[in-house]
């Protein structure tokens, strides 16, 4: 099985910046996809970003600009760097990674702990 961990978590100011990271370990040696979600209270987990182990990347249109994934193979770590952070990206953020053959996310490991990411004055 594979674990997750997320840290990087915290409160900022609008227009500040945070740095999450997240480590993917156990029955693994390397991974395809990685990303990232986020969940609100009241809402689902939605898709905030996500790299496959070729770099290629995508983002949801709310972060476009201003977010940004990265990540280690060799590590089997993501990283999401996030600048002019909004009060509306308010949310736990999970990271995951793709335990099946898929290019982009698609067979999900277990969800982690997340990390808290909040945004107010």
């Amino acid at each position: 099985q594979v674990q997750l961990v997320e840290s990087g978590g915290g409160s900022v100011q609008p227009g500040g910046s945070l740095r999450l990271s997240c480590v993917a370990s156990g029955s693994i040696f390397s991974i395809n996809a990685m990303g990232w979600y986020r969940q609100a209270p009241g809402k689902q987990r939605e898709l905030v970003t996500q790299i496959t182990s070729g770099g290629s990347t995508n983002y949801a249109e709310s972060v476009k600009g201003r977010f940004t994934i990265s990540r280690d193979n060799a590590k089997n770590t993501v990283t999401l760097q996030m600048n002019s952070l909004k009060p509306e990206d308010k949310a736990v953020y999970y990271c995951n990674a793709d335990v099946g053959g898929s290019t982009w996310l698609k067979s999900f490991a277990s969800w982690g702990q997340g990390t808290q990411v909040t945004v107010s004055s």
